[in-house]
């Protein structure tokens, strides 16, 4: 056993000298025959391994995500695919089929741009439009992203999301580039952007079902792959129409390592928060919250720092018919009336107050069967959002 741990340890460190060498300017084919002398194979997981060691010895994410494409290439043909002994990949309604298919509807419409390109420059139009449909794979990373990537995380695969992410926005920024290209019209430039995006987008794919996949079998558990299926609708389809129902065979009871919920803290449906936690998320968003309940009672509002309108703790417990006006106060009844009867989800009011414009929102709130549990009222200066012009992507220092 400590010769295979011994051996399997030497490989590991091997293959990150291996990127490391690539790194400091070694050329590909070098590289790769070293690669295959030494190697007779290498598992998905030891490359996963030798990412996370380059980057825990101080090698930035963004210099291993430059070497993607280039050891990709090199571990091409050279990894042993990890398969249960059910392909788990060739089940309809399993998120690995979902996304192989979604792959190969990529690879068509890849193909498809390609045979435009021998047509320039009459295949512009087309092409714009092939380029505008192949937005959709923003949801089919999005999809690794917000729900493969989490679960190899716990499973402590850490480097592996960090690197394939920014080759994901990479592809993204290709995309949006390409297309002011065919709006510019430089037809020659114009094929170079499509014939790189289309590399990207295939490399990015033999990733994905031979690094990635083979990963998530090794060790997520069908619970886990059951919950994932069931939030793939959250994000929505990469070029495909719909996908059927998957239900596990068989559940396990493998359950990715985690922290279990300190005693007093509140476990919502997505996620757990203690006491402090929760007020001071209330308390800080740039909205003042008050909910009253089925009974028409108030039971919370939040204290964040520039309240609109004033409130006190004496309300709590208070009819909200006795908090308004007697002048207004049959609007609140017949808009509280409207909610619980299902004639209204809900309504808008906006006031100006001095120099600021108020928003006031109230919202219907419901359990996931429809049944009305209150109503939620949000107050909001919008002058400073309407003032908002033009984009700001990154941070200041102020």
């Amino acid at each position: 056993m400590s010769q295979e741990i011994n051996n399997r340890e030497y490989r590991q460190k091997a293959l990150a000298d291996m990127i490391a060498q690539l790194h400091n300017g070694k050329q590909v084919d070098e590289v790769k025959e070293q690669f295959e002398a030494v190697f007779g194979g290498v598992s998905a997981d030891e490359i996963a391994m030798a990412e996370q060691a380059l980057i825990a010895n101080g090698l930035p994410v963004e210099e291993v995500q430059r070497l993607c494409d280039v050891h990709a290439a090199v571990f091409k043909g050279s990894i042993q695919e990890i398969h249960a002994s059910q392909d788990p990949s060739a089940i309809p309604g399993h998120p690995a089929h979902t996304l192989k298919q979604e792959n190969r509807a990529l690879e068509a419409l890849c193909d498809e741009m390609r045979g435009m390109l021998t047509q320039l420059p009459y295949a512009v139009a087309p092409l714009q439009e092939a380029l505008v449909r192949l937005g959709a794979i923003d949801r089919h990373y999005a999809k690794k992203e917000n729900l493969l990537f989490p679960y190899m995380e716990r499973y402590g695969i850490t480097a592996p999301p960090k690197v394939m992410w920014g080759v994901d926005d990479e592809i993204r920024t290709q995309r949006k580039e390409t297309m002011k290209l065919a709006e510019q019209g430089n037809h020659a430039q114009l094929q170079e952007a499509v014939d790189a995006l289309v590399h990207s987008i295939n490399e990015m794919i033999f990733k994905e079902e031979n690094i990635m996949l083979p990963m998530l079998f090794e060790h997520l558990s069908q619970d886990d792959w059951k919950h994932i299926a069931d939030e793939f609708g959250e994000i929505g389809l990469c070029l495909i129409d719909e996908v059927p129902l998957w239900v596990p065979a068989t559940i396990t009871q493998k359950q990715p390592p985690q922290d279990e919920a300190p005693a007093g803290d509140i476990v919502l449906p997505t996620g757990v928060l203690n006491i402090a936690e929760l007020v001071g998320m209330l308390d800080t968003l740039p909205i003042d919250i008050t909910f009253v309940d089925k009974e028409d009672t108030v039971r919370y509002f939040s204290q964040g720092t520039e309240r609109v309108f004033p409130r006190t703790k004496a309300v709590i417990g208070r009819k909200v018919a006795n908090c308004h006006p007697p002048a207004s106060v049959h609007i609140v009844e017949k808009l509280v009336q409207d909610f619980r009867e299902g004639r209204k989800d809900h309504e808008d009011f906006w006031i100006r107050m001095g120099d600021k414009l108020i928003m006031i929102r109230y919202f219907a709130v419901r359990d996931p069967n429809g049944e009305y549990l209150g109503v939620l009222e949000m107050t909001q200066n919008i002058g400073p959002i309407q003032a908002v012009s033009g984009e700001k992507r990154l941070a200041t220092d102020a």
